[in-house]
């Protein structure tokens, strides 16, 4: 090492200890963001095309653990029941405990205790549907018990859910025990976060707030960044040493 607190291989003191640091924190943050997310998300395949076009059949999802009791309207739910054959299912919360769910209004949308709600989600445009194209292909009216939810597919037109149900105890609600999970988001195909619906987020309980895998991925692009950041630190110097020296070879030997 020569006096000026460089390295044989060009990299300064303060370059090498700043470059190993970085690659220290990025695999903690790497790491750190995968374990985390794997403690707080489970990944799913989704069976059939009942969510289509939020989620397609196949397509495979991260959903947060959570307990029934923190689900609100709008949410996208995994959840088992035995009455709806025992199997994992994909559906929308877009009742709880107390309300009114009914199909149609003048306009064709689903109400919730008489307040019509927008759901741009049932068509792959975003475009809510008009009086012509409801959001139910029957009409329905349902009081939904305490403690359970009522359940709809953004496939109005072939989805199996509570309204297949109306004549169960239940009125087609599921208890909230029922629910394993919420859909944050499609990681296969790469299609992103799915949202909380606007028009759910003005009735009494809002919307439930997003989970943490913004940030969990962030974490991870952030430790990739540093960890290529530093590996990439030393070499770099070596070959700007090299040039140097070369450098300072070809002045000295005019």
């Amino acid at each position: 090492m020569s006096g000026t607190g460089r390295t044989d291989d060009g990299r300064g003191r303060l370059g090498s200890v700043l470059s190993n640091l970085a690659v220290a924190v990025g695999c903690v943050l790497f790491l750190g963001g995968f374990a985390w997310a794997a403690v707080v998300y489970r990944p799913y395949t989704v069976p059939t095309s009942s969510m289509s076009p939020t989620v397609n059949a196949g397509d495979r999802v991260l959903a947060e653990r959570v307990d029934g009791d923190d689900v609100t309207r709008g949410d996208v739910v995994v959840f088992t029941d035995e009455v709806w054959g025992a199997t994992p299912m994909v559906k929308r919360v877009v009742g709880v405990g107390g309300d009114t769910v009914a199909c149609c209004d003048e306009a064709g949308r689903l109400t919730v205790d008489g307040k019509p709600i927008e759901e741009p989600y049932l068509r792959a445009d975003g475009e809510a549907p008009s009086a012509g194209s409801p959001a139910s292909g029957q009409e329905f009216t349902a009081k939904v018990p305490e403690g359970k939810l009522f359940l709809l597919g953004d496939e109005r037109n072939g989805s199996l859910d509570s309204r297949v149900h109306l004549q169960d105890a239940g009125q087609g609600a599921v208890p909230r025990g029922a629910v394993q999970a919420r859909v944050d988001a499609v990681v296969w195909p790469l299609n992103g976060m799915i949202g909380r619906p606007e028009a759910f987020a003005a009735l009494p309980g809002g919307v439930s707030a997003a989970g943490p895998l913004a940030l969990q991925a962030g974490a991870v692009a952030a430790g990739v960044l540093l960890i290529l950041g530093g590996s990439a630190y030393g070499p770099l110097a070596a070959r700007s040493a090299r040039r140097r020296k070369r450098a300072e070879a070809s002045t000295g030997g005019h």
